[in-house]
């Protein structure tokens, strides 16, 4: 007779060992007839394992199913696919659609309620739910007494809270819809069972129900077996403890739960939960339950991470003190998506991962994806050119592998164009192991013919170089089945559009992993924590063991209500804990070390709080929790030193010869500004010749813009340019209704193409066509409006207007070469009858015609540091130094003098005007702007003369304004604040 107590010896026995000892004890040698059924997989060969130890010898091996499998003995029936339920559901709501006289709904509708009925509908049957009767349409709280006597007062008070809160008075249109839908289900389900049956198919749901009511195929599937042992079940559904009660009733059935006197004789643990349940009707072989966690002192470990990422780091360094040979271990992934850090920081080990890498989080799906969103732009939308980034993505793509001179030629070719959308006609790709991924498929049924097909080709690639990565190639392995068996469940069902199909696929494709095989029995085990119920290991490692993951806090959607759920006894929130406590506390029972590690830093996906069942143990147990913080070291990076340019050897010989010797360089009004602003920059662009790096930018470019507004404004004018007399400015409202097709012809101008319409326009280039067309219809507005008439004395000339000005360098004096490109000269007659020349430079940006002087009150000599700054800040006003450098240039080339200054800023023209203002000294006109601008000119040459003085290094000023979007930020990082003191001053 076999021994149903735990003794001192045993205590410390894996959960399958007592398994295996006591079937040995109880059938000897034959276990021909004997069925052993699990809850998954994993456990059969750990107990295969443990019969060969107890019994030393060969002997006939009893048979082994998952618990799905054992129960598909019961049935003839082919199983239903997912995709083949959801579509016989399809059919069967329209039908009830049609006979209440409402119209049909689209299958891309449909679908994510048809997952949310069939998730309900498969838990009503594993729980024997009358369907008719969770259903019914219930306002009466009399009816509830009358028809649901059977239920507890507690029952039918769950019942009443759900139909209270529609009220009678009025439903709103949800709840009627809701109403509706609900009203319909009974109808929907029953029908929904006739037409599985019609069709010879079945689902595990319809299954087990059928089986509960006696009403399977097989229904005696079990007489074969001598009996039938259930090892490691915890959380039964209704149907399962009908079934296994009836069996042991029979003599059919035995059971070995794992349990432990601490949760289950304690009411109170919900690891207990299930197991107090089930003992209450179903015996256990293995016997009482011991008591071990409550009798244990050991320490566990308890890690507090900073940050999710860095368990798996310090995991490797408990790895590498922990792992001993013939000592079994196992990480246990509560947070499975920790997975992948994980195998980046796993120490040199052997590992047995059969939790799956993800096909999510492999470079193929990227891929894939990418190639889904494609097929949706030009199979669907039947678009014909592609965002940028799409191509970005699809170029640097490892699997893609397309030739280096094809890419860069057709990254040349966007770069040069700025092509934010790329032509399918400039995506001819032959070098790449998929080189018709942009093709459009010919039909809808052909999507997936033509994903597998690439899938082939990216399984050769991989093959043939003799690479065949084992993760990558199981990966494009496993997609292409699942692919196949959808292309299949597609097949027998008729056509369906792309973006259905689409969605089919990428929901087909979540689940996909390939299994980084090992050896089950050696090395370190790698499995999610659900995976190890029925294991036992002398190390444990678990990570993720955060408040909000173990357990976790949310439950799988559905149409029944908690107080329902409550009602019917149907799986709540309150059950997956329980489940979750269970999987965690059982590790205690038996393994020799523990350790914990959980996330500690607070953010949106973390409570940065260990799990309650921790802290639980902490207070209940008398096990020893070790805290264990990670202590991030708190070093200050050495502070580089600023970087600092000096005009000596062959930088001061470029410097001295490309501008004053040989005078190949010149100095704009640009770089003039850009040398104000920073020294460094001024030397990075224009000595050392480091430009910008070319990109395509899907921001608004207001680059692009203000040269667009400049080339239309050019044209506009153009044809008045060199005319003797004045001409009214009333004769520019014939150019406003044409400002809109320039401006899109100097779009297409602007891209390297021809646009002949705004139809022709991407989105981006449609704002850019409405702000231009705006700006450049005011600034024709303010002169209409402003001036009588108006005379062009020169237009965008950037050839004519080159100036030596003599500086003093070394004592010496030198000539440096200066020019500007003159937006607009013209003299106008104003409203008052007063004739002004004027020089007019157009603005787009957050430029202002407010300007203030600074001085720097440090210098005894009170020399200017800045000519002039932008009011309310302490950055140079670049607009009016620009502008008066421009003004100088001119009058020197021409011998023209009294020009006035106007900055056209199209956002703050109508309000501010179009002359600089100093808030003390007022507009920038008359007496005022002759003084200003001979100022200017003794500033300009003190500028000029500090870049070319040696003593003078090329450092940034650490006090000016840097933009987010300047691509030389990198090299001012370590520049040192002078303590310039910016003041207000006439």
């Amino acid at each position: 007779m076999p021994s149903n107590t735990f003794t001192a010896d045993n205590l410390m026995k894996p959960f399958l060992q007592l398994v295996a000892e006591d079937i040995q004890q109880r059938f000897g040698q034959d276990l021909s007839e004997i069925a052993i059924v699990f809850n998954n997989k994993r456990p059969i060969t750990y107990l295969k394992k443990y019969l060969s130890e107890v019994y030393g010898q060969a002997i006939w091996s009893p048979q082994f199913f998952t618990i799905q499998e054992f129960f598909k003995q019961a049935t003839d029936k082919t199983d239903a696919s997912a995709l083949r339920q959801f579509f016989y559901l399809y059919e069967i709501h329209n039908e009830l659609l049609q006979q209440e006289g409402r119209e049909p709904e689209s299958p891309e509708e449909f679908y994510p309620i048809a997952e949310l009925i069939l998730s309900d509908f498969s838990q009503l049957d594993y729980e024997l739910v009358a369907v008719d009767q969770i259903y019914t349409e219930l306002y009466d709280t009399g009816k509830i007494d009358l028809e649901f006597q059977h239920l507890t007062p507690e029952q039918q008070g769950y019942i009443r809270q759900f139909w209270q809160s529609f009220s009678m008075a009025g439903h709103t249109c949800v709840q009627q819809r809701f109403l509706q839908l609900w009203k319909r289900l009974p109808q929907l389900y029953s029908r929904f069972k006739v037409r599985l049956a019609q069709e010879k198919q079945t689902n595990y749901p319809t299954l087990y129900r059928e089986l509960a009511e006696g009403r399977a195929t097989k229904q005696q599937f079990i007489a074969p077996y001598k009996k039938v042992l259930f090892v490691g079940f915890n959380a039964l559904n209704r149907v399962e403890s009908t079934l296994f009660k009836r069996w042991q009733d029979e003599g059919k059935a035995l059971f070995y739960f794992d349990t432990d006197a601490y949760y289950v004789e304690d009411t109170m643990q919900e690891a207990g939960l299930f197991i107090r349940r089930n003992v209450s009707q179903l015996v256990n072989s293995l016997g009482e339950a011991p008591h071990v966690i409550g009798q244990r002192r050991d320490d566990i470990h308890l890690y507090a991470a900073l940050g999710r990422v860095s368990q798996a780091k310090l995991l490797y360094q408990i790895l590498e003190k922990n792992e001993q040979e013939g000592k079994s271990s196992a990480i246990l992934l509560a947070d499975e998506s920790l997975l992948v850090p994980l195998l980046q920081s796993l120490p040199a080990i052997k590992v047995n991962i059969t939790t799956g890498f993800p096909l999510m989080q492999s470079p193929l799906y990227g891929l894939l994806d990418l190639w889904l969103t494609v097929q949706e732009e030009v199979s669907w939308r039947k678009k014909d050119k592609l965002p940028y980034p799409l191509i970005e993505s699809f170029l640097s793509h490892p699997l893609i592998k397309i030739a280096s001179e094809q890419k860069n030629s057709i990254q040349k070719e966007v770069l040069d164009k700025q092509l934010f959308e790329v032509g399918l006609d400039v995506l001819q790709i032959s070098s790449a192991v998929v080189p018709d991924f942009f093709a459009p498929v010919a039909e809808s049924k052909a999507l997936i013919p033509t994903m597998v097909a690439m899938l082939e080709k990216l399984q050769e690639s991989t093959s043939s170089e003799g690479i065949a990565l084992q993760i990558d190639y199981t990966l494009l392995f496993e997609t292409r089945r699942v692919l196949q068996q959808l292309l299949l469940g597609m097949d027998q069902i008729g056509p369906l559009n792309i973006p259905f199909q689409i969605g089919l696929i990428r929901k087909a494709l979540m689940p996909i992993s390939a299994a980084i095989e090992g050896d089950p029995l050696q090395g370190v085990q790698i499995m999610g924590l659900l995976e190890s119920r029925s294991l036992n290991f002398d190390h444990v490692y678990i990570l993720g063991a955060n408040e909000g993951i173990l357990p976790k806090t949310t439950n799988s959607p559905t149409f029944l209500p908690d107080n329902l759920r409550r009602a019917y006894g149907l799986p709540i929130l309150a059950n997956q804990d329980a489940l979750s406590a269970y999987i965690f506390y059982r590790h205690f029972q038996y393994s020799q070390s523990i350790h914990l590690f959980y996330n500690s830093i607070v953010d949106e996906n973390s409570s940065g709080e260990e799990s309650r069942f921790i802290k639980q143990l902490a207070f209940e147990s008398q096990f020893n929790i070790v805290h264990h913080t990670q202590q991030q070291p708190i070093s200050f990076p050495v502070q580089e030193s600023e970087l600092v340019i000096e005009k000596t050897g062959k930088i001061w010989d470029n410097l001295y010869n490309n501008y004053l010797r040989d005078k190949t360089s010149h100095i704009s009004a640009t770089g003039f500004t850009t040398y104000l602003q920073s020294p460094l920059q001024f030397f990075l662009k224009h000595i050392a010749g480091i430009k910008e790096p070319p990109s395509v930018s899907q921001e608004f470019e207001i680059n692009n813009l203000g040269s667009i507004i400049h080339e239309v404004m050019e044209k506009i004018f153009t044809p008045y340019r060199g005319m003797r007399d004045f001409v009214a400015t009333k004769r520019l409202e014939e150019n406003i209704p044409q400002i809109e097709t320039m401006v899109v012809q100097e779009i297409g101008h602007q891209y390297h193409t021809t646009y002949e319409t705004a139809a022709d326009l991407n989105s981006l280039q449609r704002i850019m066509l409405q702000i231009a067309s705006a700006y450049i219809r005011m600034y024709l507005e303010y002169d209409i409006e402003q001036y009588q008439s108006f005379r062009i004395i020169e237009l965008e000339n950037s050839e004519d207007y080159y100036l030596d000005l003599p500086i003093t360098v070394q004592g010496k004096t030198e000539y440096i070469k200066i020019y500007g490109i003159i937006d607009r000269i013209d003299e106008v007659v104003t409203q008052d009858g007063e004739v002004k020349t004027r020089i007019v430079d157009y603005k787009t940006g957050a430029d202002k015609v407010a300007f203030k002087k600074a001085k720097n009150k440090t210098d005894e000599e009170s020399a200017e540091t800045v000519f002039a700054l932008t009011e309310g800040t302490n950055d140079i006003h670049k607009a009016l130094i620009q502008t008066l450098f421009y003004t100088y240039v001119f009058e020197e080339k021409t011998g023209l003098r009294n020009l006035e200054p106007h900055l056209y800023v199209a956002r703050r023209m109508r309000e501010d005007g179009t002359l600089f203002v100093s808030k003390d000294m007022g507009a920038l006109e008359g007496d005022y702007l002759r003084e200003q601008k001979e100022e200017f000119v003794g500033f300009l040459r003190k500028t000029l003369e500090e870049i070319f003085d040696p003593t003078v290094p090329f450092k940034h000023k650490a006090d000016m304004h840097v933009y987010p979007s300047d691509p030389y930020t990198l090299f001012y990082r370590n520049s040192v604040m002078e303590g310039l003191d910016y003041n207000s001053e006439d």
